[in-house]
């Protein structure tokens, strides 16, 4: 029997000094692979705007569209804990409305959701959610869907008094019942420091490798998505040149009569 990975196993993570990984899923037969691969949580990004959608900012996404690909995802996953990213807008304007928004995300399969920023009225959307029996991740430093108040992508924390801000923030976070918090565009000195001083786990997206996990998108790591890649992502294949490679051939083959063959086709 498969052992579900939860929150007190991410917790076990933390207590035993234990590194955990963790990557974007947007689809079923992707969830399915990364989760048989081992990966411990399964993101399902808001970057899929960019990504997936060819939106220009991850605050194009709707909960509408999330809540399709956490259900595709869901169901590809026996193992890995399965967070989904709230969307701009889905848990700022009142607490019932934010509640509902999380809830749904479990509903369709999701094991918790991610909630960016810091605010008295975020921690109070945690401590909700959290009552409500929906786990929460945290995200501080950068964050993306609000990109337009910090000014672009710009790396936070980047002063011992901004870290200490972070560290003060992040602390709040494990207050209210966040369980980990993403450390987005962090330098890694920064990070070690709000890493050593939390109970909960950090989860790096460019923070270094002293945070407890690190989560990358998988559209960068498998070489897919070639807008954009940022400093942090590391490649590990190039689906970019399969996929060109193999939709050529076919886009050959085609044309030529060589698909389909004989063992291709049905006969009278």
């Amino acid at each position: 029997m498969i052992k579900k990975v939860t929150v007190k196993t991410i917790r076990k993570f933390k207590e035993n000094k234990e590194k955990f990984s963790a990557l974007t899923a947007y689809d079923y037969s992707t969830a399915k692979y990364l989760d048989e691969a081992g990966i411990d949580l399964i993101l399902i990004g808001d970057s899929l705007a960019m990504v997936a959608l060819g939106y220009e900012t991850t605050n194009s996404i709707g909960v509408e569209e999330m809540s399709i690909f956490t259900k595709a995802v869901a169901k590809g996953v026996k193992r890995a804990m399965v967070i989904t990213d709230m969307p701009f807008l889905s848990y700022h304007t009142d607490i019932p409305t934010a509640i509902k928004n999380c809830g749904n995300m479990i509903k369709l399969g999701a094991n918790g959701v991610k909630i960016e920023g810091y605010s008295e009225y975020i921690l109070e959307v945690i401590k909700r959610c959290v009552d409500s029996g929906i786990p929460v991740v945290g995200h501080l430093g950068f964050t993306p869907q609000f990109l337009n108040t910090l000014g672009g992508y710009r790396i936070q924390g980047k002063t011992q008094e901004a870290a200490e801000e972070i560290l003060r923030q992040a602390k709040e976070l494990e207050k209210a019942g966040a369980f980990a918090v993403v450390l987005e565009m962090v330098p890694q000195e920064s990070a070690k420091y709000i890493t050593e001083n939390l109970k909960i786990s950090t989860i790096s997206c460019g923070a270094g490798k002293y945070c407890d996990a690190q989560v990358l998108v998988s559209d960068d790591v498998f070489g897919k998505y070639s807008d954009f890649t940022p400093k942090f992502a590391r490649k590990y294949g190039d689906m970019k040149e399969f996929i060109l490679n193999c939709a050529k051939q076919y886009n050959e083959d085609v044309k030529s009569g060589k698909f389909p063959s004989e063992n291709e086709i049905f006969q009278i």
